[in-house]
């Protein structure tokens, strides 16, 4: 099936930017019409604006590589087709119009169809002399449009030579002209020819602001006698109505759907009759591109701005949304005859889990329940290509992409492309054929494309030919020198890069053989070319054009087999600055030069009238008629004022006879629209006599791709008309097969002695394992047929696969991975695992998978985990997961070492307040939820850039310089990462105290962070009467009752005056501590709450210090701690019942010290009974493993001193 035209070739579109193509008309480029979207079906604009919905002529960002890229098959056509890699919004492979219009797209088998929304480009205005003009304009009255008189004065003569000019008189065809009044002003317009008996003309003129970003006035413009007059219809749309784009259902061209500005209303206004009357409908989303079902005219998929795909089936009157998170450009219609339900729709989107799935549903029964996965995985965002047999997607795993096809709708099977391909960009050039055409950038490729054809299936890849040249477009997309041939299968043209030099190569049979094109034996003058291969060749430039109304670098037509018009050179390399017009008349074999510069050339009436128009920025009023495959041109004025040409339009019937040229007179004057007919020097219908047959040949080889082929072509200077009853006859005969009807297989390459060897890196018997003992499968010889190649017997029968008896092997090569590569999997979610073996029986091969977690499964066969194995951990940690593959040959074995995570949700760095200098620090962080796994900490200190990176919570530090320490811990889990921020004061020496508070704080006390540090500040201005802010440091403990700890810091700078500040440290204390133990230290929390801050009682070591003199404070501490175990351990062992002997000693001794650690003890050991509630027993414990604590966390410094 062809592709890349025959989809809405009748749809067409003018894209005019004043400013822009201004710029290039200066610089002489010409003023033609260079519509970007004509190649690119992609959005121009980002979805998330409607405000940028315009024809801008920016370049966007270049295309991402990867399957993303793929075009649709754009290498087929009725009129041959270049190749461009991009991104598709339903392309060739789905068949949309992008949000930029008409794209002349074709629909593949059945991915639906775009509607014709026209391609625009700038519109280039100059005066006469071909300059600028500026100032007022001229024009007709603004009502309606008018013919043109033809008493204009004469332009300046076309320049170029052309291959033998027939006569010397001028010669005139039938024409009119029509100017577009009141459209001056109109910088963009879209241009829509039903054609297939239809005379209708649809134009759509815009004024876009480039400062607001809107289209801000439009008019609709109506012919129904082929251009020759045209209606205003803007009453009929409504004359407030702003419209900015209109389509055209490309199975029912009498059906049309305009859409209006979104800035201005989000509406549609619908017609049956052609647009002769239109219905008016709102809408609640903006549209941003369609895609018309192929056979359904009344069905229709709606893309909207934000993401959301809607149906309708009664041709946009009523809307259901069937997906929110649609990627755009990547839905498509059920292919026919291979998909159950004509209305099920294909499409790329994003479900409830983030990741991107290839899901399939029908249009009326979309919703999540009725939603189906064709392939288990999670895929590759914008990689879903359903084009013709196939469907195409990309799975990226352990950094690597890898490519999916299934093949009339079968299981998904991997691609295999050459083990060291290595691929970094993919793109599909084309599936017609019941083949694959894919142009893959291996690892060391920068602007160049290897090209590899597949087999039936789409699986197995090989290489046709290295280095193929690539460019970018003007979107940024990627372009493929590649160009197949329309009207005759197999042959390509290539434009092969060569030690910086680019040359274009030929094939005629998919790839197999390339050779250089010979260059023509004579030039324009008749004097003979002196050009020897392999030095010097004819070389052509194989883009088509992006601007639907010029015909582009090289042309060829399905009716007109083996006639090819191609802009080029003759030389050592393709050139960009001497090009010349090249046509040939059988099928590649022979050129000849027409022109001496660049021409746009046209095929009239089934192709056996040829029409060229120079590509020139200026003025011209002639054109060039050939009827003998361009051997001889006529000369023929088309206008009687020279026509600054815009571009063209070709009625879209196969059999055009009427042209349509739009222009402008000057800079300032309104759309001129030039109907062209030619049916007058059509001088009769063609008869038998009419006629010739012609033979397909390479280079006098009669055979290509298996078959001799003789083709009816009008015998060349027939002036006659075929008429719409021409039927093309093709006489078809199989040969013998030979060498140049096989290719190697995969696997295999071509050597000097053309034999096909296997590569270094394969082995044949590999391809073995999906049979089993006892079983048969093809093996391979190294060859494979070129598919579609139609040859019988001869070496067929020596090359075709053996089928031999699937022998036994032992599992080799036994490999386990994720489904996404990646080696962490969060609890309680499902993992999926892949187990892959190279060699092996896989139907009669035991597959064990051990978990890790105590859980194993066993499988018969490798038939049920095929897609995967899934299972759910409980518990977070690593686990060893471990593959064993057995038969009765041997087994292997494959570990995966998995880590099972809990995500992390906070994170609480426990650092002390104050620290002493050179004094190692213990800090933690504590994760919540507890049990998350293997974590890893990242730990900053100060302004460190390079963190100090553990498995353990806990670090150790020291910290070198006084003052405040900012210390930093990341803890990462899986794709988590949280952290916390502490800061700790740093000195030589300090002294600390313990601090209670009234009980009435403990009902205010809300235990979070932000609260403790405002009570710590509302504190320290409490207790500052005096002293310098930087001495006071206080620290809110968190839970309950409400503690703090009091620092008292010594003054800054202070090492050289240690004895002096000593002293002054014990004096700021001393006052302090008189306040507190007089309670005149208190704060207000809130009006009529007085919190009294108090000394607690239970501090062992109010003075913390690093040097010698404090000894005996860290022998008190020690005691302590001692006496407190006693305590404890006094507790456990008469629990309720305590000695009488020790409650008669406490006793005494309470009279004497209140604060001794013997009163203590009693009031434990009192109020350790149930009727008491124990709650005096919690807080006396609590103090005391608090003071526990804090004597701990010093003690080891004070005993090294």
């Amino acid at each position: 099936m062809e592709k890349g035209t025959n989809c809405f070739p009748t749809c067409h579109t003018v894209f005019l930017a004043w400013t822009w193509l201004l710029l290039l008309s200066w610089c002489c480029t010409g003023a033609e019409i260079t519509c970007r979207s004509c190649s690119s079906p992609s959005p121009s604009w980002p979805s998330s604006s409607p405000r940028l919905r315009q024809e801008q002529r920016q370049t966007p960002p270049p295309t991402p590589r990867g399957l993303r890229s793929w075009p649709g098959g754009r290498a087929r056509g009725s009129a041959g087709a270049a190749v461009t890699a991009e991104p598709l919004p339903g392309g060739e492979s789905g068949g949309r119009a992008g949000p930029r219009g008409a794209e002349l797209l074709s629909a593949g088998a059945g991915g639906g169809a775009a509607g014709s929304r026209g391609s625009a480009a700038p519109r280039s205005r100059r005066s006469s002399e071909g300059r600028p003009v500026e100032g007022g304009g001229r024009g007709m009255p603004a009502a309606e449009g008018q013919r043109s008189a033809r008493a204009q004065p004469r332009g300046p003569p076309e320049e170029g030579r052309a291959a033998r000019l027939r006569g010397v008189e001028e010669l005139r065809l039938g024409s009119t002209t029509f100017a577009l009044t009141g459209d001056a002003a109109h910088n963009q317009a879209m241009v829509h020819w039903s054609g297939h008996n239809s005379s209708v003309i649809l134009i759509l003129t815009k004024l876009y602001d480039f400062n607001l970003g809107s289209v801000t006035e439009s008019s609709l413009w109506r012919s129904t006698d082929y251009g020759t007059t045209y209606e205003k219809l803007n009453d009929k749309v409504g004359l407030k109505t702003v419209l900015s784009y209109f389509y055209v259902c490309p199975t029912n061209k009498r059906k049309i759907m305009l859409l209006s500005d979104p800035d201005i209303e989000s509406s549609i206004l619908i017609s049956s009759d052609e647009g002769a009357t239109y219905q008016k409908y709102r809408l609640n989303f903006y549209i941003q591109s369609l895609l018309f079902h192929p056979k359904q005219e009344e069905w229709i998929l709606a893309y909207s701005l934000d993401q959301k795909l809607y149906s309708s089936t009664d041709f946009g009157r009523k809307w259901q949304l069937m997906h929110e998170r649609v990627t755009p450009s990547r839905f498509y219609w059920s292919v026919m005859g291979l998909d159950k339900e004509p209305d099920l729709v294909h499409m790329e989107a994003r479900t409830a889990d983030g990741h991107t799935h290839y899901l399939t549903c029908r249009i009326q029964e979309c919703s999540e329940t009725k939603r189906s996965g064709p392939f288990s995985r999670s895929i590759d965002i914008n990689s879903l290509v359903v084009q013709d047999e196939y469907i195409f997607i990309q799975v990226t795993a352990g950094g690597r992409a890898n490519y999916y096809v299934s093949y009339r709708r079968e299981p998904f099977a991997q691609i295999k492309l050459p083990k060291y391909s290595l691929p970094k960009d993919m793109h599909i050039i084309s599936t017609a054929e019941n083949q694959v055409f894919a142009a893959v950038q291996e690892w060391n490729q920068n602007d160049t494309y290897n090209l590899y054809v597949s087999d039936t299936r789409g699986v197995y890849f090989t290489l046709a030919l290295e280095n193929v040249k690539s460019s970018r477009g003007l979107e940024g997309n990627v372009m493929i020198d590649l160009y197949e041939v329309a009207g005759i299968k197999g042959i390509f043209l290539a434009n092969k890069k060569i030690d910086d030099q680019v040359k274009t190569f030929i094939t005629y049979n998919k790839g197999r053989d390339w050779r250089l094109l010979k260059a023509p034996d004579t030039n324009l003058r008749g004097d003979p070319v002196v050009c020897q291969l392999p030095f010097c060749s004819l070389h052509l430039h194989l883009q088509l054009s992006e601007n639907p109304y010029t015909s582009g670098s090289i042309s060829s037509k399905e009716t007109a087999p083996g006639l090819m018009v191609a802009a080029g050179n003759i030389g050592s390399e393709l050139s960009y600055t001497d090009v010349g017009m090249f046509i040939s008349s059988d099928g590649g074999n022979s050129w000849r030069q027409i022109f001496e510069e660049e021409y746009n050339v046209w095929f009239l009436d089934w192709g056996g009238a040829l029409v060229a128009l120079k590509h020139t920025s200026m003025p011209i009023r002639h054109l060039w008629v050939s009827f003998d495959e361009g051997r001889s041109w006529s000369k023929y004025s088309f206008t009687s004022t020279p026509l600054f040409v815009d571009g063209s339009l070709v009625d879209p019937g196969i059999e055009t006879q009427i042209m349509t040229i739009f222009g402008h007179f000057s800079l300032r004057s309104e759309w001129q629209l030039v109907k062209v007919d030619y049916k007058p020097i059509f001088s009769r219908r063609c008869n038998k006599d009419d006629y010739q047959t012609w033979h397909l040949h390479n280079q006098g080889e009669p055979c290509v791709m298996g078959e001799r082929k003789i083709y009816k072509k009008r015998k060349p200077g027939s002036q006659c008309s075929v008429g719409r009853d021409y039927s093309q006859t093709v006489v078809s005969e199989p040969c013998v097969c030979g060498q140049g009807d096989f290719e190697c297989d995969y696997g295999y390459e071509r050597h000097n002695n053309n034999q096909c060897i296997p590569s270094f890196w394969f082995s044949p018997s590999s391809l073995s394992k999906d049979c089993s003992i006892g079983q048969s499968y093809l093996n391979s010889t190294g060859y494979r047929r070129i598919v579609s190649n139609n040859c019988t017997d001869g070496l067929r029968e020596k090359y075709k696969a053996r089928m031999e008896k699937c022998p036994g092997k032992a599992p080799r090569g036994l490999h386990i991975l994720t489904s996404d590569g990646k080696l962490v999997t969060e609890q309680g979610h499902n993992a999926t695992f892949i187990i892959l073996m190279e060699e092996g029986d896989l139907q009669r091969t035991n597959i064990q998978l051990d978990f890790g977690d105590g859980i194993t499964v066993s499988y018969a066969n490798f038939s049920p985990v095929e897609d995967g194995i899934r299972h759910v951990y409980k518990s977070a940690g690593i686990f060893q997961v471990t593959a064993y593959a057995e038969n009765s040959l041997g087994s292997d074995t494959a570990v995966l070492f998995l880590h099972v995570v809990c995500p992390v949700e906070h994170v609480h760095l426990s650092v002390p307040f104050v620290a002493i200098r050179n004094k190692d620090v213990n800090i933690t962080a504590v994760v919540w939820p507890s049990q998350a796994g293997t974590l890893t900490y990242f730990w900053w200190f100060g302004n460190s850039t390079k963190p100090l990176i553990t498995l353990e919570s806990s670090i150790s530090y020291i910290f070198n310089e006084e003052g405040m320490n900012t210390v930093t811990v990341q803890v990462a889990a899986g794709n988590t990462l949280i952290q916390d921020t502490k800061e700790i004061a740093v000195h030589e020496y300090f002294q600390s105290q313990l601090l209670s508070f009234s009980p009435n704080l403990d009902y205010h006390n809300p235990d979070i962070p932000e609260w403790r540090q405002d009570i710590g500040k509302v504190i320290r201005r409490a207790l500052v009467t005096g002293i310098p802010d930087e001495q006071i440091l206080v620290a809110v403990f968190p839970g309950l009752p409400t503690s703090a700890e009091l620092f008292v810091l010594p003054h800054k700078n202070t090492t050289e005056r240690r004895k002096s500040s000593e002293a002054d440290l014990e004096q700021v204390v001393e006052i302090l501590f008189n306040a507190l133990n007089q309670n005149l230290v208190q704060f207000e929390l809130k009006p009529g709450v007085e919190v009294i801050v108090y000394v607690t009682q239970l501090t062992l070591a109010p003075l913390v210090d690093s040097s010698t003199g404090h000894s005996s404070s860290a022998m008190l501490m020690l005691l302590s701690v001692v006496f407190v175990g006693l305590a404890v351990f006094l507790i456990y062992k008469f629990k309720r019942n305590p000695p009488p002997a020790l409650t008669h000693q406490c006793s005494e001794n309470s009279r004497r010290a209140q604060k001794s650690s013997c009163f203590l003890l009693q009031q434990i050991c009192l109020n350790h009974r149930p009727e008491n509630g124990g709650s005096l027993c919690a807080h006396l414990v609590k103090n005391m493993t608090d003071v526990f604590i804090q004597s701990m966390s010093i003690l080891p410094a004070a005993l090294v001193q």
